[in-house]
């Protein structure tokens, strides 16, 4: 099956419609696998104690808040070189849970950051450029709402979308590249001695691949609604005309 036979709308609704059941259970299964084993059978770390359990929301929360908008800039790429509209509509549908997600990260880093910095907020560099990326999931949903004509919104956002990458890529690697600020380093590295403690660690992959499993349901379940209002929306169109 060929990756271009999801842009055919009526196709990509087939396929949605016989997966997202799947994907669903999978993504429940993860979860509750995830967060029951790390909220209720791993021990409190030795120096932030309770608070560390944390980390199995908020570590999955930023890692789609990131990557959620990298499926975007695919999403929009593919709209601009070669405009299919599932595509677009794939990129408007993944934006509200982007948002949320960056949102959820923002919130319980707060949360987990004030017993160990004593502060709820640092102008750190992952927080700043974490907190521009927010704005910019915001301003590109509004932009969606602002524009009546479909196309033209899905140009403009799709152009946003390529502006805020750039600080999409900021959150992911500033610790790195400014090699300062009060946050942590990766919590999953290719380098296993910079992981989290195996008791943690493995809770936690269950948890992301969770919120993976979710947000891609997620996604399709809003992309298949928005392909069927706009539907609707050339029927209403045609029958005034």
């Amino acid at each position: 099956m060929s990756i271009w036979e999801f842009a055919n709308p009526a196709r990509f609704t087939r396929i949605v419609s016989r997966f997202l059941p799947w994907i669903s259970g999978a993504a429940a299964l993860c979860l509750s696998i995830g967060l029951i084993w790390g909220f209720f059978y791993t021990p409190d770390d030795f120096r932030q104690g309770s608070t560390v359990k944390i980390i199995y929301i908020h570590v999955p929360a930023a890692f789609i808040a990131i990557n959620a908008w990298f499926m975007m800039f695919v999403t929009s790429l593919i709209w601009l070189i070669r405009r299919h509209h599932v595509s677009a509509l794939a990129a408007r549908a993944a934006a509200p849970i982007g948002a949320v997600m960056t949102l959820v990260a923002l919130l319980t880093g707060a949360i987990w950051g004030q017993p160990m910095w004593g502060t709820w907020w640092e102008w750190d560099p992952r927080l700043t450029s974490f907190l521009i990326l927010f704005v910019f999931y915001l301003g590109y949903i509004a932009l969606w709402q602002a524009v009546d004509e479909p196309d033209t919104a899905a140009d403009l956002t799709s152009i946003l979308c390529l502006v805020g990458s750039v600080f999409a890529l900021l959150s992911r690697y500033a610790v790195l590249i400014w090699n300062q600020g009060l946050h942590q380093g990766a919590s999953l590295s290719m380098d296993a001695e910079e992981n989290v403690a195996d008791v943690f660690y493995q809770p936690l992959l269950f948890s992301i691949a969770g919120f993976v499993l979710l947000f891609v349901a997620l996604v399709l379940l809003r992309t298949r609604t928005e392909i069927r209002a706009r539907r609707l929306r050339a029927l209403m169109l045609r029958q005034v005309a």
